[in-house]
Parts: structure tokens; sequence; C-alpha cells
């Protein structure tokens, strides 16, 4: 495919993410906080990445291979599963050298917490549609995987920027676009990186009482004092700005790159 094409049909995909990603997510926070929003998310969590399915086949003539339904469950969870473990270390170490302690565990604001539990679950689905179906997939199709890696963590980092510093975006690139790029390219499915990126977001937020990304909590089922330099904390834009969660991020990371590169395909 000529590169003008090639990039043609690489922008058309990834408005059209775009805007599936935000039009969903519009769409369900305009229902009130209840059973019946937290319905609607579940289903936007299944129908993009349906459509998803639909505009890869109209625009690259065949389907979609990484949101296979029967992987859609366990995938997921196994993503949680690291993206809970990648936090309760972070928290953990903090812990350890004394910037985050627990002063309180327990809520009043629990439909708050359910209701981000599942708003998260949107957020997860939708960048990674973006960022991993999207700009990783048509750039490791094309250019390679190292290509991929790259320029899809570059600009995870870049989007960012507005609501941090250059460092939280670095960090961010670092920590969170190397890991979720190699792990979809080592599971070959969305899935996976949706449930890292789900619990990383709910975590960081809803349980240990971080800031997500720069923005604020409505609640927290854990109440901490986190005192300390910014690098360790994180700061305003949350742990993903600490030093800790790089290191720990880049560790996952060449675990999942290095199984990636020796894995048969």
């Amino acid at each position: 495919m000529p590169v003008w094409k090639w990039f043609l049909l690489f922008l058309a995909s990834f408005i059209i993410a775009f805007f599936l990603y935000g039009l969903s997510d519009e769409a369900v926070r305009l229902i009130p906080i209840g059973w019946i929003r937290w319905i609607g998310c579940v289903a936007a969590a299944a129908w993009i990445p349906a459509l998803y399915s639909v505009f890869v086949k109209w625009i690259e003539k065949s389907p979609a291979k990484d949101v296979p339904r029967r992987k859609s469950l366990i995938d997921t969870a196994k993503g949680f599963g690291i993206g809970t473990l990648f936090f309760v270390l972070v928290v953990g170490i903090m812990m350890m050298i004394g910037v985050y302690s627990i002063l309180n565990i327990g809520t009043d604001r629990t439909f708050l917490i359910i209701d981000s539990f599942f708003l998260f679950l949107i957020v997860a689905v939708g960048e990674e549609l973006m960022f991993r179906g999207v700009i990783f997939r048509w750039i490791d199709e094309k250019w390679g995987f190292a290509a991929a890696l790259i320029v899809s963590s570059l600009f995870f980092g870049a989007v960012h920027y507005p609501q941090g510093t250059w460092w939280s975006s670095v960090a961010i690139a670092i920590e969170a676009g190397l890991l979720l790029g190699a792990a979809y390219k080592w599971s070959g499915t969305l899935w996976f990186p949706i449930g890292i990126h789900w619990a990383w977001n709910f975590f960081q937020g809803n349980i240990f009482g971080f800031a997500v990304s720069g923005g604020g909590v409505d609640a927290s089922l854990i109440h901490a004092s986190i005192n300390g330099p910014d690098i360790l904390t994180g700061g305003f834009f949350g742990a993903e700005a600490s030093i800790i969660a790089v290191v720990i991020g880049a560790a996952m990371s060449a675990y999942f790159i290095y199984k990636s590169v020796t894995t048969p395909s």
C-alpha cells in the first residue's frame, strides 16, 4: 500500500475511533448516576469493540483479530489483575519509604466509587481502541513493533500533557505507553491492555485516593496522608508521575516486550 494511502486510512481509522469513544462516553455521562447508567457503561464497553470490528472490516477489508469474543472476559480479568498489582506495588513502596500512610478505610460515597468503576471501563475501552487498536496496530503492521511501541507511547504521553507537566507526560509514556503496547502485542487482544488500563485508573483513584492523570477523584475507599517530594508521590498529577511508578512500569514493560519478541506468533 502506498504511504499516502496508508496515512489517509490510518487517519480515518483514528478519527472514527475517537468519535466512537467520545460520543459513547458523553452519552453515558448524560444518564443520572445509578444502575441504568452502569448498565449503559457495560453496553458501551461492548458496542465500542463491536463497531470497531465493523469499521476494521470496512476500511481494511479484513476481520478484526484483536477483539475475539471468546477471550473478552478472561483476558480483561488477567489485565485487571496486572493493573491492580501495579498500584499495590507502587503504594506498598510509598508506604515503606513513608510518603503514603493510611488514615482510615471506608466511605459513605459508595455510589460514586461504583460509578467511577464503570466509567473507567469506558475510558479503558475507548483509549485502548484508539492508541493500541489503531495507532499501535497500524504502525506495527506497516513499520514494525519497535516503531509502533515508540510512536504510540510518545503520543499517549503527549495527550496527557494538558493535565500535567513534561515530566508526567514522559512518565506516562514510559510506564503506561510501553506497558500497554507491549501487553497488547504479547496477548494479541485489546482485552488484556483494557483490563490493565481499567484497574490502573480505578485503583489509583478510587481505592488509594490519588488524582488520576491530573484529574480529581470524587470518592476513594482509602483515605491517606500523601506527603513527600513530588518525584516520589507524583504530586498533583497522581501516582503515575512518581519515579516509583516509572521504575515498576518500565520493569513490567521490559517483561512484556521480552515475551513479545520471544513468543512464537
